[in-house]
């Protein structure tokens, strides 16, 4: 073993001589914040192994003889919270600072096993663990995935499918967007027509969909099980036909627009000058807010093309004041930054290129001189949605043609805006808008292999960041990808094995 059989790629790894067997006497120990973890590492190696694998406290004695895997949370004495992974012949021990790095240790033991243990049914293959040491943390705190559900709706169970294949590469933050033009996707108590009309289309007239508060908490709290934080986005200014279709009254001249199935962006905008608009965000933020125990809330404010520059200034100015009022860290596109009136602290979220233009990188400093921080989301690079080359079906050319899982790898986060480096930035976040797309299949083709990519981006030290040997390990990977039933774009940058699970990849 020359490099790290793990996604993404650990800081330090050293591998030994042997294996650690994992059989049906093995127990799993963890006392206090490390039993939810252990439990869910239990409930994770028990369909394929078919082992019992109780999970017990750290000092219950074991039986002789029996190999025991110890999860603790205590001081790792790393540069930051992380975790420290030591498999011996006879013990598996994970140590972590907190019960967050500690679930992303568990991935990386996971990732150790057989590809087998993916698999929902008892496999017949011997579980060796081979003997390692890995010390890890990540390079940001913040690694995200975002699923626009508004242009076509994803039910929470496809949600919390996406949260799993998350969990896997060490990725903490589902961002929801939640609102657009083609429809709203959430229950307000308080504006009910929003989703009882709104969220009845989608992007080429389909059915559309909403969340109730029960499914939204559903996916909430499954979410937290996984360490993933949601971070809703109610997109405004812009972006609001659907809400404007729902009432009428949110528009200055009172009249409902027609219903939006197109893909085109930034010709709608709530009334900058009425009183009832501040009152609907107020009820709307409050609202989510009280569903979302993260700390973020998303106003979206892109593209608002629309609105006037002064009426955008000013509806921004009275919009943050309002969502920090419900007791929030507020997040916006990077547009957000034209206005010099955001609550301290505003997090911005930068989509344009790796290379800046259109004044992007003046809007990255205005919310670092405003006490803020970044997620890099380069369109250029790490857009889910972009095609992968010209010829494919799915996807949209506009980030500078197709993005390639090279594009997706190489580019560093604190390498695009001048002055903006490590300590300016949040984390990372991959995107997948979803104006072609609306099944799970095509979902998981746009989003794999490209989304690995990121999340090693997201996690690993830039010095780890290896386009040859991220591409050996992302060969060796795909037989988890197919044990995974997981569908993914089998793209010719990588000598990929043959493919052991017909029908399930494709080949760009």
């Amino acid at each position: 073993m020359t490099t790290a059989p793990v996604m993404p790629a650990p800081v330090h790894f050293s591998a030994g001589t042997g294996h650690y067997a994992l059989t049906d006497t093995t127990v799993i120990q963890a006392t206090g914040s490390a039993q939810p973890v252990a439990e869910y590492l239990a409930e994770l190696l028990r369909p394929a192994t078919g082992f019992p694998l109780p999970v017990a406290a750290a000092d219950t004695p074991a039986t002789p003889g029996s190999p025991t895997i110890e999860l603790t949370i205590g001081d790792t004495a790393q540069p930051t919270p992380g975790y420290l992974l030591s498999v011996t012949e006879t013990r598996i021990e994970l140590r972590a600072d907190d019960a967050a790095q500690l679930f992303a240790g568990v991935q990386s033991l996971r990732q150790l096993l057989p590809h087998a243990i993916e698999h929902h049914t008892v496999q017949d293959v011997d579980w060796l663990v081979p003997c390692v040491d890995i010390s890890d943390y990540p390079r940001f705190s913040y690694r995200g995935a975002m699923l626009d559900v508004a242009r076509h709706f994803f039910d929470a169970t496809t949600v919390k499918r996406y949260l799993d294949q998350m969990a896997l590469l060490k990725l903490n933050v589902l961002h929801l967007h939640l609102t657009d033009d083609q429809g709203w996707r959430i229950h307000i108590d308080s504006w009910p027509n929003l989703t009882a009309l709104g969220a009845t289309t989608a992007v080429g007239g389909g059915a559309g969909g909403f969340y109730t508060k029960a499914d939204y908490t559903e996916i909430v709290e499954y979410a937290a099980s996984r360490s993933i934080t949601v971070v809703p986005e109610i997109d405004v200014p812009g972006h609001t036909n659907a809400a404007l279709a729902a009432y009428p009254e949110l528009n200055c001249d009172d009249s409902a627009p027609a219903p939006y199935t197109g893909i085109e962006v930034g010709f709608s905008s709530l009334c900058i000058s009425k009183e009832l608009t501040y009152q609907f965000l107020d009820d709307v933020f409050r609202e989510i807010s009280e569903l979302t125990p993260g700390p973020y809330l998303h106003l979206g404010g892109d593209e608002s093309l629309a609105t006037s520059d002064e009426d955008y200034l000013e509806f921004i100015r009275r919009a943050t004041a309002i969502a920090a009022s419900h007791g929030k860290t507020l997040i916006g596109w990077h547009e957000m930054g034209r206005s010099r009136d955001l609550p301290a602290g505003t997090i911005g979220q930068y989509w344009s290129y790796v290379t800046p233009r259109d004044d992007a990188d003046t809007r990255v400093a205005s919310f670092i001189e405003q006490g803020g921080q970044m997620i890099m989301s380069p369109a250029d690079a790490i857009y889910l949605d972009m095609k992968y080359a010209g010829d494919e079906k799915l996807g949209l050319e506009w980030a500078d043609g197709p993005t390639t899982l090279n594009d997706a790898y190489n580019w560093d986060p604190a390498a695009i805006v001048s002055g903006v480096s490590d300590e300016h930035i949040l984390g990372i976040e991959a995107p997948l808008w979803t104006e072609t797309i609306d099944n799970v299949r095509d979902l998981e083709y746009m989003v794999f292999p490209r989304i690995i990519a990121a999340a090693e981006i997201a996690w690993s030290p830039r010095t780890a960041h290896d386009w040859a040997d991220f591409t050996r390990r992302l060969a060796d990977w795909s037989p988890r990808l197919d044990a995974a039933e997981i569908t993914y774009n089998r793209v010719k940058e990588v000598s990929w094995p043959e493919v052991s699970r017909p029908g399930m990849s494709s080949t760009s």
